[in-house]
C-alpha cells in the first residue's frame, strides 16, 4: 500500500485512555495512513496498543532516547518508504474527522510549504498561542523564572504574536512540535529533529531550519484540542532538560547576536502591520 501520510507518537509510560484519544483521532481518515508507536517506556506494557488497529506498528526502545530522537525512528521510515507527508503528533492531542483531509489538500495545493500547523485550543476551547516568534533568551527567562509583571506581559504577548488574533494562515518560523505535518521531501534536504537535544526546544530548531527556505505555516482553518500541561513547571529533572536544551540552543544559533532571528521575526511582525 502507498501510504500518504505517516505518523508517529512517542510514549514514555502513558495512560491508555488518553493515547487512544489521539490515536483514534489520526486513524479516522480517508486517507491512506500509517501510524508508529515509539516507546520510550522502560517496559513494554503499552504495546497492547497496537492491537487497536492494523495500521498500527508499535516500535520498543527499552530507553529513554528522548523526544525527537524517537520520532526520528519514524521520520526515517517515511522518508525510507517514500511516504510524502509525516505528522509528528504528541500523545495528548485530538481532533475531529475531516481535519487530516484539508491539511493534506492544503499541502498539495502549496509545494513550497515544508511544515502545517493548525489552530491548537485547550479542552475549554481558548486557544493555545504557539505559533511563535523565535526566542532570545530572555524571552524564556522571562516565561520561566520572573513573576507577573506588566513589562514581562507585554513582551510574551509579542512573543506569542497575540495581536495577530489568531485568525489568519502565517507563515511562522516558531511552530509547536505538538502538530507537525510536515513533507518528507523537504525533511530529506534539512535533516530531522536534532538528537543533542533531548527534550524542549527540538521543535523550534527542526522549524527554523525548514523555514529558511520553506513556508512554516499556522493554519487556524481547522483546528485541534491539546490536553496541555507545562510539566517543565512542576518537575525539576524536566526542567533541567529544558535548560539544558536552550544553551545547547542558543550555543548554536547564537545567544543574543543571531543576525537570522532578527530578520526572521522582523518579517512577521511587519506582515502583521500590513495585514
Amino acid at each position: 500500500m502507498l501510504y500518504q501520510v505517516n505518523a508517529s507518537i512517542v510514549l514514555y509510560h502513558n495512560k491508555i485512555e488518553q493515547l487512544k484519544k489521539t490515536i483514534e483521532s489520526f486513524l479516522a481518515t480517508t486517507l491512506n495512513v500509517k501510524l508508529y508507536l515509539v516507546d520510550n517506556s522502560s517496559n513494554d506494557d503499552l504495546k497492547v496498543l497496537k492491537n487497536l488497529d492494523e495500521r498500527i506498528e508499535y516500535i520498543f526502545n527499552n530507553s529513554n532516547l528522548g523526544y525527537g530522537s524517537a520520532h526520528n525512528i519514524a521520520m526515517r521510515k517515511s522518508i525510507d518508504d517514500e511516504v510524502p507527508f509525516h505528522l509528528v503528533l504528541n500523545p495528548d492531542i485530538y481532533f475531529s474527522t475531516g481535519i487530516l483531509e484539508e491539511l493534506f489538500e492544503y499541502m498539495q495545493t502549496h509545494q513550497d510549504v515544508g511544515n502545517t500547523m493548525p489552530q491548537v485550543k485547550y479542552p475549554n476551547g481558548t486557544i493555545q498561542y504557539l505559533a511563535k516568534l523565535l526566542p532570545t533568551p530572555k524571552d524564556l527567562v522571562l516565561r520561566r523564572f520572573i513573576p507577573f509583571k506588566a513589562w514581562k506581559d507585554n513582551r510574551n504577548r509579542k512573543y506569542e504574536l497575540r495581536e495577530s488574533g489568531y485568525n489568519k494562515i502565517m507563515n511562522i518560523p516558531n511552530l509547536s512540535g505538538c502538530f507537525m505535518f510536515l513533507r518528507t521531501s523537504i525533511l530529506e534536504k534539512v535533516g530531522l529533529f536534532d538528537e543533542n537535544i533531548f527534550m524542549y526546544l527540538e521543535d523550534t530548531d527542526l522549524n527554523r531550519r525548514i523555514h529558511k527556505n520553506y513556508k512554516t505555516i499556522f493554519y487556524p482553518k481547522v483546528e485541534i484540542v491539546h490536553e496541555y500541561a507545562k510539566e517543565s513547571y512542576v518537575n525539576k529533572k524536566l526542567l533541567l532538560s529544558h535548560i539544558k536544551s536552550a544553551i545547547y540552543y542558543f550555543n548554536k544559533w547564537g545567544w543574543f547576536f543571531d543576525k537570522e532571528r532578527k530578520n526572521f521575526n522582523e518579517k512577521i511582525m511587519e506582515f502583521l502591520k500590513q495585514s
